[in-house]
C-alpha cells in the first residue's frame, strides 16, 4: 500500500511540473506573438507596453495564468488573434 500511495504522489508531481512547463511556453508563445505584431516599435512609439512587461514579469516568477490572461488581453486590444491553447 505504501508503495502504491509512493507511486501515486511521483505521478502528481511529475503531471503538476509538466503543467508548469506548458504554461511557461504558452507565456513565451503568447509574448512572442504579441511583440511580433503589435506594431509599437521603433521611434516615437511611446515605448515598451507595461502591461506585456509586467506580463513578462508575472510569466518570470511563475505566476503563469496571471501573465497569459494579460497576454490574451493585450493581443485581443490589438485585434490579434490568440491562439488556441
Amino acid at each position: 500500500m505504501r508503495r502504491v500511495t509512493i507511486a501515486v504522489l511521483l505521478l502528481a508531481v511529475a503531471g503538476a511540473a509538466e503543467a508548469q512547463t506548458d504554461k511557461a511556453a504558452r507565456c513565451a508563445e503568447l509574448g512572442a506573438l504579441y511583440d511580433r505584431y503589435s506594431g509599437r516599435r521603433g521611434e516615437g512609439s511611446g515605448g515598451p507596453s507595461l502591461d506585456r512587461a509586467g506580463a513578462a514579469m508575472d510569466c518570470q516568477n511563475g505566476k503563469y495564468d496571471q501573465g497569459i490572461k494579460t497576454l490574451e488581453n493585450l493581443l485581443r486590444r490589438s485585434a490579434i488573434t490568440v491562439p488556441p491553447g
